[in-house]
């Protein structure tokens, strides 16, 4: 009976029947009809019905077992809930499997917590048929339910292992991203570092570089140069040119110093020669000694240039422009000049080496070297700045080269020369040299240091020093007799030319490494320690002797 059935229902004073169980839809009975279809709010069948207390009526299927008082607060507990589900899904097969594998594979497991059923009606009750397994209505039994009626606990199956194993390969490949991920920032970030790392030291090579540089730019001697020494040999005639051509890699110039054939210079077993008979009897390797002793530079390597080689070369160059202070007479007299006087003139080979060996009479030799030093510049500026250009140049030639200097290396230093002389960073200049062979005093000290920086580059403390010999006596025996005395105690002789007289000597040194040495060659040449003092000598020399007339010899 429901509210429309019962006009009571809302009145609260009216009589309300005793629920004594509920039915198989969970719906409250209150007077069953079918005991055994009666189910307490557990889903168990009822047997018997307790009898409600004095003024709520009696149980009358209670027979045989005492009576329980009514409890108000049991009957309210046991009151069907709102939201109770008394009808469930039927269940797969796969439910329908042993809850616990575990249960078979480890031994029995522990006793789980026990389902409660959820009575659902049969399809046979729908149509009106007993319980299917029970005795009848009245039958003492409880009913028999279909295993589609109770819920069992799911056990994982094939597709749940499959699940499992997506999700390991989701996170291991997402744990794989992201270490690839963390890996190139750190590879970034190394980048980065390495590269400020390069940076800054770029930056204090470049600050460094740069202030030695300066330095090396005010100190000769710390400036990095190439020098070689070419030798101009005349088939016809029999005579030399020489010069030094110097490429300074510091400053970023290049210079042709002239050296005139008068310029004294030892030779082998001691003694004085002068330049142009040691290119003809020492030869090249040992002029070349003789003048790195004498200037005090670091001559690398001799090119002798026989004057067909230099027609050659000329040719190779495809000619040359120059100058000329002069005229060029023909080989015949009535012969038109070889070469024109004037700016601007053109020369191939023949005419190139003309004008180089041409000296007029009663002219001094400086006016050839300054023509030859005029062709030298010219040539080089034609010259190809390349390494390797250069060198097959030099190979066109077929010329044998100097033990000292290879084709290769000549090549090298004529393609850093050209590359000074088409910058317009080359100059040509005369060492300048007294007329008795010796160096012209602070002029010729001027080329040594800035040019060749011979006077600053101080031997070494075990090397043998260089003395230079002035003779201010007034006499030549005097010199004559300093010369012997140094070359027998072992040192290296330079003639310094001669002086007005002086009444005291001098021993001079620049470097204070040398003050020991200075006073041994006092010693040589028996003079007084007192005359040895620190000032400024000659620019080849490492010790400065000035003879005067208190010298005996």
């Amino acid at each position: 009976m429901n509210d429309r059935q019962d006009p009571y229902a809302h009145d609260p004073y009216a009589y309300q029947p005793q629920v004594y169980g509920y039915d198989a839809y969970g719906r409250p009975v209150y007077q069953p009809d079918a005991p055994e279809r009666v189910y307490d709010v557990y889903g168990q069948p009822l047997q018997q019905f307790p009898a409600p207390e004095q003024g709520h009526g009696y149980d009358p299927y209670a027979a045989g077992r005492p009576q329980q008082p009514y409890d108000p607060a049991d009957a309210a507990a046991h009151q069907p809930q709102p939201h109770a589900q008394p009808y469930t899904q039927p269940q797969t097969r796969q439910q329908e499997r042993i809850p616990r594998q575990a249960e078979w594979q480890d031994g029995p497991a522990a006793p789980a917590e026990p389902q409660i059923p959820e009575p659902r009606q049969a399809p046979d009750e729908a149509a009106g048929g007993e319980v299917a397994g029970g005795e009848g209505a009245g039958g003492p039994e409880a009913p028999v339910y279909r295993t589609e009626q109770f819920s069992f606990v799911e056990t994982p199956d094939e597709e749940s292992e499959d699940v499992i194993d997506w999700l390991k390969f989701s996170e291991s490949r997402s744990e794989r991203r992201d270490e690839r991920k963390r890996k190139g920032r750190n590879r970034y970030v190394a980048l980065g570092v390495a590269l400020v790392l390069v940076l800054a030291g770029g930056l204090a090579w470049f600050f460094l570089a740069g202030s030695d540089q300066k330095k090396g730019a005010g100190a000769g001697g710390a400036q990095q140069r190439d020098v070689i020494v070419v030798h101009l040999r005349q088939i016809r005639g029999g005579g030399s040119s020489t010069a030094l051509l110097v490429d300074n890699r510091t400053t970023g110039k290049a210079t042709t110093v002239l050296l005139p054939n008068s310029l004294a210079v030892a030779k082998e077993g001691g003694g004085a020669t002068t330049l142009g008979k040691s290119v003809t009897d020492a030869g090249t390797g040992a002029t070349r000694d003789a003048l790195n002793t004498l200037l005090g530079s670091q001559i690398k390597g001799s090119w002798r240039l026989d004057t067909p080689y230099l027609e050659n070369l000329v040719q190779l160059a495809g000619g040359i422009t120059l100058d000329a202070d002069t005229d060029v007479p023909g080989a015949k007299p009535g012969d038109d000049p070889l070469v024109h006087r004037g700016s601007g003139q053109s020369l191939n080979g023949q005419t190139a080496v003309a004008y180089a060996t041409y000296r007029a009479a009663r002219e001094d030799q400086t006016r050839q070297l300054a023509r030859f030093g005029q062709v030298m510049q010219a040539v080089l500026k034609k010259l190809s700045t390349d390494s390797g250009a250069a060198t097959n140049t030099v190979e066109q030639l077929a010329q044998i080269p100097d033990p000292s200097l290879s084709v290769k290396d000549l090549g090298a230093s004529l393609a850093g020369l050209a590359t000074r002389a088409r910058a317009g960073a080359y100059t040509t200049t005369l060492l300048p040299v007294r007329a008795d062979g010796t160096l012209d005093g602070t002029a010729a000290d001027q080329v040594v240091r800035e040019v060749l920086g011979g006077a600053v580059k101080s031997a070494g403390r075990d090397s043998t020093p260089r003395v230079s010999v002035k003779n201010a006596t007034g006499g030549p025996a005097a010199a004559q007799s300093a010369q012997v005395a140094l070359v027998n105690g072992g040192y290296t002789y330079l003639d310094g030319g001669t002086a007005h007289g002086q009444g005291a000597s001098a021993v001079v040194y620049t470097d204070d490494k040398r003050a020991d040495d200075a006073r041994e060659v006092a010693k040589t040449l028996g003079l007084p320690v007192s005359a040895v003092r620190k000032g400024q000598g000659a620019a080849n020399a490492d010790i400065t002797v000035v003879l005067g007339k208190d010298f005996r010899s």
